[in-house]
């Protein structure tokens, strides 16, 4: 642990920002490395405006966030970024051979003691880099925002050591993360699968007129979501009794919508380019309203959540 002083994180677009600044927040040098110079440029931004919003909402004094933005450097090079680093963050573009291009290049620049993590969403890391990087290869999962949401989930290849992953969780909370080890790389990871599975509900019920988005979004946001900050799933199924969950699977109480590929609302919505904030309207209108002001008061009100979420974490039921 005490070799690693400096993180190289690899990539200045939707994740390398945060990233970087949790750990900074941690109290590690970091050096972010893109090829595209404009994107390191808008990565400076969205540093800037991400440890803004700590000082909003007092987590941080002005001084604090000083001394956080200077831990970051942008570097102009791989080599420069890497140089003396400890651990290495990948954060590029889901394209399997940019990925595989990376990571040959990334094998000429670096010793074998240096861990390496990929925030790949949806890619078998462990399939792409070459053979040899194996035994220093991890994936840290990040969610966004990602200095603000405190999970990541960690895997470590077959081939590398328990010490690495233990080496890799230490730093996450250090960073104020709350990291989960999972036992074997599976394809959407913990919560992404959960997630997917919450969305083919709502197409479904999208799909057949059931309710509005406005409507699943109001009910989950007023029952099981502040819930499951309290209880989590599992330990609620405990709460309200295993034999009652046993009875609705044999009474199939319960029965999963068919998989008939993309959903009816989302083939209209790409037909429409209705692709959320992004375009001005998704589920919701935007058209009109200052962007950058929603992403504020979004970032303001995760922090608030997410503060609330850790403290009941630290005294759980």
């Amino acid at each position: 642990m005490e070799t690693i002083q400096k993180i190289a994180v690899i990539g200045a677009g939707t994740m390398g920002p945060g990233i970087a600044q949790a750990l900074a927040t941690g109290g590690y040098a970091v050096s972010i490395w893109d090829p595209i110079a404009e994107a390191r440029e808008r990565g400076k931004a969205r540093l800037s405006d991400g440890v803004e919003t700590f000082v909003r909402n007092g987590t941080l004094d002005q001084r604090q966030a000083e001394e956080i933005k200077q831990r970051v450097t942008f570097a102009v090079s791989l080599e420069e970024s890497v140089a003396q680093a400890g651990m290495i963050i990948e954060a590029i573009v889901e394209n399997v051979e940019i990925k595989k291009t990376f990571y040959q290049e990334l094998s000429k620049q670096i010793d074998k003691n240096v861990i390496v993590a990929s925030n790949t969403s949806a890619l078998n890391i462990f399939e792409i880099v070459p053979e040899g990087m194996l035994p220093q290869q991890l994936i840290m999962h990040w969610y966004g925002p990602a200095q603000l949401v405190p999970l990541v989930e960690v895997i470590k290849s077959e081939q590398a050591p328990q010490a690495y992953a233990d080496a890799a969780m230490e730093v996450l909370r250090r960073c104020g993360k709350a990291p989960v080890l999972m036992k074997k790389f599976i394809q959407g990871y913990i919560v992404n699968r959960l997630q997917q599975c919450l969305n083919r509900e709502v197409f479904y019920l999208l799909d057949n007129d059931i309710c509005t988005a406005a409507d699943i979004d109001y009910a989950a946001k007023i029952s099981f979501i502040p819930r499951a900050m309290v209880l989590g799933f599992c330990k609620k199924i405990d709460f309200g009794g295993v034999d009652m969950t046993i009875k609705n699977y044999k009474n199939h109480s319960y029965t999963l919508p068919p998989d008939t590929g993309l959903p009816a609302t989302l083939q209209k919505m790409d037909e429409e380019k209705a692709y959320g904030i992004k375009s001005g309207r998704g589920f919701y209108d935007y058209e009109g309203l200052d962007v950058e002001a929603l992403l504020e008061k979004r970032d303001d009100q995760l922090a608030a959540a997410y503060r609330l979420a850790l403290e009941l974490l630290q005294d759980p039921v």
